[in-house]
């Protein structure tokens, strides 16, 4: 589906240089700070958060108060039509005519979009064919179903070939096989890199199935950052310690010998979470543990959960809760992602 070059990896998909809007004189994004450059960013946030907010303003719908925003290192103040050529948009809302067949409302904003007209149609039909419309495409969007129109709204986001998606609550009030077709086309279109997506959504299990990154939002601040795809493929040994006596010189010899350590969520102070680093075996633990007379309660394999992740990071405890997964750590509201 893509019309332009696969995008270039070594540049940011997506800068945020402490980027600070205010709508109606009320701040609603507060400084926000992140460098992101996977395929698919998972955006997450109660509502409120500055999710939409933060879609509408690298489309360029509302200019920054103060700091800036990029798109493959186009500011989007400064460079809002090829911005805007670079980025194909799915909105939460619909926004349709009614009467209006759905080849003749994709062909028209592929025009919008800088097509030119034959090649608009032309790219129209192959949109709706590929996301399963082909034959429903001259019938009226109002008699479509709810699941059919999600998908008119993805196909006019991808009929120009953009090298940034970004989806709004793309299975919003769809019935569980339309959720299932939705998330298929994400993960295809995410898989084949003619494209970056970003997904917001308040469906955690739609952000874990299709997601590398997620950049967590809570009262326009980012909350939470975890790069999902980098503790995949990192095969480093994540542990929960149940530990009875003096932590802090253990912790401290464990972090000596290159290990991660924070508090566990919710757990108390007599529950860590550790990253063994490669070549740094489980034994050496118990070892460390018996020369500080530390003892082990309990010892198991666990990696934090989306879940636990977005709910750590609602509840304010992103210091404890650290991911510890080397240089892609979860960041505090203060800082920004990186």
């Amino acid at each position: 589906m893509s019309q332009t070059e696969t995008p270039d990896t070594g540049t940011p998909v997506i800068e945020l240089d402490d980027l600070q809007v205010r709508l109606g004189g009320r701040p609603v994004l507060r400084g926000l700070s992140a460098s992101l450059g996977g395929r698919c960013l998972g955006l997450l946030g109660p509502n409120g958060a500055g999710k939409t907010t933060l879609l509408h303003t690298l489309l360029g719908f509302h200019k920054p108060a103060s700091g800036g925003a990029r798109i493959f290192g186009r500011d989007v103040s400064k460079e809002l039509d090829e911005v805007r050529s670079l980025v194909g948009y799915m909105p939460e809302n619909d926004s349709f005519v009614a009467n209006m067949s759905a080849v003749h409302l994709v062909r028209m904003l592929g025009e919008l979009s800088g097509l030119p007209a034959s090649e608009s149609l032309e790219r129209a039909h192959e949109a709706l064919f590929y996301v399963g419309l082909g034959e429903a495409r001259y019938r009226d969007i109002g008699t479509y179903s709810q699941g059919m129109k999600q998908l008119v709204k993805l196909a006019q986001a991808l009929v120009h070939g953009p090298r940034l998606l970004l989806l709004d609550e793309p299975t919003n009030a769809l019935d569980p096989p339309a959720r299932e077709r939705m998330l298929r086309h994400v993960t295809e279109i995410r898989d084949s890199g003619e494209a970056h997506i970003v997904l917001s959504s308040h469906l955690l299990r739609d952000v874990e199935r299709c997601c590398d990154e997620v950049l967590v939002l809570k009262d326009g601040k980012v909350a939470a950052y975890r790069n999902l795809e980098a503790e995949r493929r990192a095969n480093r040994k994540f542990l929960e310690l149940e530990l009875r006596g003096e932590m802090d010189g253990f912790l401290s010899a464990m972090r000596s010998l290159g290990a991660d350590c924070a508090l566990a969520p919710r757990r108390g102070r007599r529950r860590v979470k550790m990253v063994l680093p490669e070549g740094l075996e489980v034994r050496t633990i118990y070892h460390e543990a018996a020369e500080r007379q530390v003892q082990i309660r309990r010892l198991s394999y666990k990696r934090d959960s989306l879940e636990e992740i977005f709910l750590a990071a609602m509840e304010g405890a992103e210091e404890e809760t650290a991911a510890i997964t080397g240089t892609d750590s979860l960041t505090t509201p203060s800082g920004g992602a990186h």
